[in-house]
C-alpha cells in the first residue's frame, strides 16, 4: 500500500515517512503543493498526509483538486486525505473535512498517534493495509500471524508465536536491523510516549530473548549497547 507525505518542514516529513514505512507502506514525498498534485497523479496512493501550509498551492487546495480528480477519474480510486496543521480553529477543521479530508490532526503529534489514525482511516474506506513480512538474516516475521521463524529453530518446532508487544518490539529492531535504538524510541514505538519505562523494555527484550536466542545468555541476534539501548545484528 502506498503513501503520499505532503509537508514543507522535510524533518516532519521524513518522520512521518518513516513511521509509515515501519507499518508495511511505500512512501513517497513531496515538499510543495504543485508537487503533491502531480506525485498525486503519478503514484495514486491509497493514503495522502497533507499539510495545510503548503508553498504554492495550500493544503485546502490540494485536498479539493485530489478529490475532484478522482471524482472525474474512477480508475484512481478516492485516497484516504489526513490533514496536518498547527491551526486548531473549528473553522479551519470544518473546511478540511468539507473539501473531503477523512481526519484531522493539529501539531505537534506523534508519528504513532498518525499511524493509528492512519490505519483508522483506511479501515472505515476498505482499505487496511497488509503488514509486510519482514525478513533479516536467520528471522522471518510474519505480523499478520505475529509469528517469527528461525532458522535454527524452524526445523524443530516451526514457528514462534509471539504476543503483540513482542511482534511490535521484533517488528521495529528488524525494520532498523544494524542500528542502535535508544530505550526512549522504543518505548515510544513498542508502548507510546506515556506507555512504558526502562523495566517494562528489559522485561520484554528478555521474553523475546527466551523465544528466538539460541542461548538467550549469549545472545546472537539482539544486542545490548551499554548506555545506548538495543539493536539487531546484521549476519
Amino acid at each position: 500500500m502506498k503513501a503520499l507525505v505532503v509537508d514543507d518542514d522535510r524533518v516532519l516529513a521524513d518522520l512521518v515517512a518513516f513511521a509509515l514505512r515501519h507499518q508495511g507502506f511505500e512512501v513517497v514525498q513531496a515538499h510543495d503543493g504543485e508537487a503533491a498534485l502531480r506525485r498525486w497523479t503519478e503514484e495514486q496512493p491509497e493514503l495522502v498526509v497533507l499539510d495545510v501550509n503548503l508553498p504554492k498551492i495550500d493544503g485546502f487546495t490540494v485536498c479539493r483538486r485530489i478529490r475532484a480528480q478522482a471524482d472525474d477519474a474512477a480508475a484512481m480510486g478516492h485516497p484516504a486525505i489526513i490533514m496536518l496543521t498547527v491551526r486548531s480553529e473549528e473553522d479551519d477543521l470544518v473546511r478540511g473535512l468539507e473539501l473531503g479530508a477523512d481526519d484531522y490532526i493539529a501539531k505537534p503529534f506523534s508519528p504513532r498517534q498518525l499511524v493509528a489514525r492512519a490505519h483508522a482511516v483506511l479501515r472505515r474506506a476498505g482499505k487496511a493495509p497488509v503488514p509486510s513480512v519482514r525478513q533479516v538474516g536467520d528471522l522471518t516475521l510474519d505480523p499478520s500471524r505475529r509469528e517469527v521463524r528461525v532458522a535454527h529453530l524452524h526445523d524443530e518446532s516451526g514457528p514462534v508465536a509471539l504476543t503483540p508487544l513482542e511482534c511490535r518490539l521484533l517488528d521495529y529492531l528488524m525494520a532498523n536491523a544494524g542500528r542502535v535504538l535508544t530505550t526512549e524510541s522504543i518505548i515510544d514505538y513498542v508502548w507510546g510516549p506515556e506507555g512504558g519505562d526502562r523495566d517494562m523494555v528489559r522485561q520484554l527484550m528478555r521474553r523475546l530473548r527466551a523465544k528466538i536466542e539460541p542461548d538467550p545468555a549469549r545472545p546472537a541476534y539482539i544486542e545490548t549497547v551499554s548506555g545506548l539501548g538495543y539493536g539487531l545484528r546484521v549476519s
